[in-house]
């Protein structure tokens, strides 16, 4: 029998759960998102992308500030839900939110548990090195994801991959992992495993200026901050132009061989020499435009080999 649903998700993470869940035939009788925000040059009010999936699908949504009002708590629990599924909410749940679930709240995490617990789990594993990470369902405690996890799908962080990749693999993977974990709520048959007290880290918001490019870090360890953050925050430097320094993203590089003073240009090619080894820079995005080439930007900044890139 489908059970009766609410899902509370914001990003795009979330979005082919919420597909999933439908195509399934759960009863989804409320989507909870984040409230719509400016957003683009006109700042129009815009939903977000779980807002906008579930207007497509006919789906019945709210979008409270917080829990904090009785009244929000009171709706929630007015549901008489089976069960709710959260992914990528971005609100922190009250225990009476928690605990309103016949059968309890089930989060899709991004991350192997206890490892990166919170809010930016995805990027955290690329930035480090890991070699892997995964996805998991665990079923939620007032605790920050620290409740008993059900099922876990694991995927290989690749050489080249960068946010975008891991976290579009890892959307599908909870998507799968949710409506077979659902499958075992509805039948009685589901175990959880306690997450154990070693091993635990945090994967804190990513701030502006954490995403600044230090060239002093040796290359394999810049490249993977920046393919953690590509494309989005984004991680950033300053290009000096005659104009005065404009600010760059990184999206793509590739680790070469390369000795100079760090941040220093070492060819046409766009080689930037690092603390230990170089990057060789493949697209960059400038502040204000569209995603471009490496060999684009070249042309229009037409730099010389031996700036420093700030």
């Amino acid at each position: 029998m489908p059970l009766r649903l609410a899902f509370m998700g914001s990003s795009a993470f979330a979005v082919p759960a919420l597909r999933a869940l439908v195509e399934a035939g759960h009863h989804v009788v409320c989507v909870y998102s984040q409230p719509p925000r400016p957003a683009g040059r006109g700042k129009a009010e815009r939903p977000t992308p779980v807002h906008a999936v579930a207007n497509e699908l006919s789906l019945s949504v709210r979008t409270p500030q917080n829990f904090r009002d009785p009244d929000e708590r009171q709706a929630f629990a007015d549901l008489e839900l089976e069960a709710a599924v959260v992914a990528s909410y971005g609100l922190i749940l009250p225990r009476s939110v928690l605990d309103a679930p016949q059968r309890g709240c089930f989060n899709i995490h991004g991350s192997l548990l206890p490892r990166w617990r919170g809010a930016a789990p995805i990027q955290r594993a690329i930035m480090a090195g890991d070699p892997e990470t995964g996805v998991e369902v665990m079923k939620m405690e007032p605790g920050l994801d620290t409740g008993p996890v059900m099922l876990s799908a694991r995927t290989p962080i690749l050489e080249a991959d960068t946010f975008q990749d891991v976290h579009d693999r890892l959307a599908m993977l909870g998507a799968d992992l949710i409506v077979r974990a659902l499958m075992k709520v509805e039948a009685g048959s589901a175990v959880f495993r306690v997450q154990s007290e070693e091993g635990v880290t945090y994967a804190s918001k990513i701030s502006p200026e954490e995403a600044r490019i230090d060239w002093t870090w040796p290359a394999e360890r810049l490249s993977a901050h920046i393919r953690g953050l590509s494309p989005h925050p984004g991680s950033w430097f300053e290009w000096p132009t005659d104009k005065g320094p404009v600010r760059v993203k990184a999206l793509n590089v590739r680790v070469e061989d390369g000795h100079g003073e760090p941040g220093t240009l070492l060819d046409d090619g766009l080689l930037v020499a690092c603390g230990r080894g170089a990057l060789r820079f493949l697209r960059l995005q400038r502040e204000g435009r569209s995603p471009m080439d490496a060999a684009d930007v070249m042309r229009g900044f037409r730099t010389a080999v031996g700036t420093r890139f700030l």
